[in-house]
């Protein structure tokens, strides 16, 4: 199996030391203009510079970068996996890229992320799925640089305090580098603009803590996951990086999920 990585992050790294473990050669690095080099896997920044068709474009660079490469890729008929969930919300680029997919007779193959259950959600929807609720706690610190920097002084909370309540695709577009996996529990059960959201600045905790609700025809539901990040990058999940591996390791195995 054959692909190209989108993105240099910790999440694109970690991916890249596992693929020989389950024979898979990476062909093209594909990173942002500026940052093209040679070597044993060329670094390019175009599309067009692959040096062979891969069986499957990688996106581990982030919302800005799946909407740059994902139609072309998959207008090109090149399958694409994104952990780049949240970028969905944009109703805008969500029709380029299904549009693009059915052109080129392509598919945007969607990596689980940091969280679990998302089988049990997709099972879920095929009766009649009432409510889905997803909460995210982070400690304090973990929400820097975001929209809650705003409205909080996070370096001063004392007890669990909520910063956000509203719904999945507005919680996808305001927090881009936070709510990948409110925008996984969406598009796994009620959509965007169904699935409730409550993001919270947590100070008794040391680690990210995601919780699914759900209530339907199925009976009731709660998953909840306590998450470690990435040693090289304390703002990454390690779930979500393992989560890409595991599906591209799907796609080589001959029974599997």
């Amino acid at each position: 199996m054959k692909i190209a990585i989108i993105g240099q992050g910790a999440i694109a790294q970690y991916v890249r030391d596992q693929l020989r473990i389950h024979g898979i050669c990476e062909i093209a690095q594909i990173v942002r203009p500026g940052k093209e080099t040679a070597g044993t896997v060329p670094h390019i920044a175009d599309l067009d510079d692959l040096p062979e068709t891969p069986d499957l474009i990688v996106d581990c660079g982030g919302h800005a970068a799946l909407a740059q490469h994902g139609p072309i890729a998959l207008g090109l008929g090149m399958d694409v996996l994104t952990v780049s969930l949240g970028a969905l919300a944009d109703a805008a680029l969500y029709d380029r890229l299904k549009h693009a997919a059915t052109d080129g007779n392509a598919r945007l193959h969607l990596a689980s992320g940091a969280i679990g259950g998302l089988d049990a959600l997709r099972a879920a929807r095929i009766g009649a799925l009432d409510a889905v609720t997803y909460t995210g706690r982070k400690p304090p610190m973990g929400w820097a640089g975001s929209p809650a920097a705003d409205v909080l002084d996070l370096t001063q909370i004392t007890t669990p305090t909520t910063h956000f309540n509203g719904t999945a695709r507005v919680a996808a577009l305001r927090y881009p580098k936070n709510a990948n996996v409110a925008a996984a529990v969406a598009l796994a059960g009620l959509g965007f603009d169904d699935t409730k959201v409550a993001l919270i600045a947590d100070p008794t905790i040391h680690t990210n803590i995601h919780e699914i609700t759900a209530k339907g025809d199925f009976g009731d539901f709660l998953f909840t996951i306590s998450g470690n990040n990435l040693p090289d990058n304390p703002r990454s999940s390690a779930l979500a990086a393992m989560s890409v591996v595991a599906s591209l390791a799907e796609q080589t195995e001959q029974i599997g999920f």
